[in-house]
């Protein structure tokens, strides 16, 4: 998935909002920082903020695992500490697996996604931070934030790449808003047959059925016939596929036909 600038700035203004800002403080490889901005994007999150990053910025490591996202590295902005990355926030929280001897209240993911949408809503700019690969992040940088987050991950093994752990808190982000499919996956048909075809395709099918005594005994037949029908009626199909269907029944009944002349 690449494309333009042109495109990935269309791809980026499609997206309502930014949401909130995610921050990577120190973060260690060129190649997680461009695949955290790929994640970023899938989600409708435009805004990377980069604390010192280890090997400096801009990172051409960074650009392939972006992918399409490339825009978001050409527009990172990148701070020299964790206060200046968050100073415009109003509402932060910290991303990490470690108990901290902080008096700071935990928030679940089951709870986080709406309580930031609320924030948006309401005008207040919210962000997220995400430690470096090695150590995660610093106590002098989580008493910046006003929640920790932390996911309900393995506790013998909770090691997660930095790119990842972007990916899920966008997930989180997105799926806040709603969990249906997206519009393009929409399944109702919208050429859906008739009804009046439909009864006629399943009347041409019960026609060729009693033809080649399928239904017996015949004291079942009304009980056979509605089971017959209710699947079709739940598949919602279409014109094209209701006219398939019925050449399928046409084809079967003059092979049939034939089968009886030879």
């Amino acid at each position: 998935m690449g494309g333009s600038v042109k495109d990935q700035l269309g791809r980026v203004q499609d997206v309502t909002g930014t949401g909130p800002a995610v921050v990577l403080v120190n973060p260690q490889l060129g190649e997680n920082i461009g695949a955290a901005a790929r994640a970023m994007l899938n989600f409708g999150l435009t805004d990377l903020r980069l604390v010192a990053p280890r090997d400096g910025w801009p990172n051409p490591a960074s650009e392939a695992t972006a992918a399409g996202a490339t825009v978001l590295l050409e527009n990172a902005k990148v701070f020299a500490t964790t206060a200046e990355a968050v100073a415009d926030l109003s509402f932060v929280l910290a991303a990490t697996a470690r108990r901290r001897e902080l008096e700071i209240p935990v928030i679940g993911t089951g709870d986080v996604g709406a309580a930031l949408h609320a924030h948006e809503n309401a005008g207040t700019r919210t962000g997220i931070l995400f430690g470096p690969e090695k150590a995660g992040l610093k106590n002098e940088d989580v008493v910046l934030c006003n929640h920790i987050l932390t996911y309900p991950i393995n506790p013998a093994f909770h090691s997660l790449n930095l790119a990842q752990a972007v990916g899920v808190f966008g997930y989180i982000w997105k799926s806040a808003e709603g969990t249906a499919p997206p519009p393009a996956f929409d399944t109702t048909p919208s050429d859906a047959a008739s009804r009046e075809d439909l009864v006629r395709m399943m009347e041409h099918l019960e026609d060729e059925l009693e033809r080649s005594g399928f239904f017996f005994p015949v004291a079942k037949k009304e009980l056979m016939s509605r089971n017959i029908r209710a699947p079709f009626v739940r598949a919602n199909m279409t014109e094209q596929e209701v006219r398939t269907f019925r050449g399928i029944i046409k084809a079967l009944a003059k092979g049939r036909g034939e089968g009886r002349k030879s």
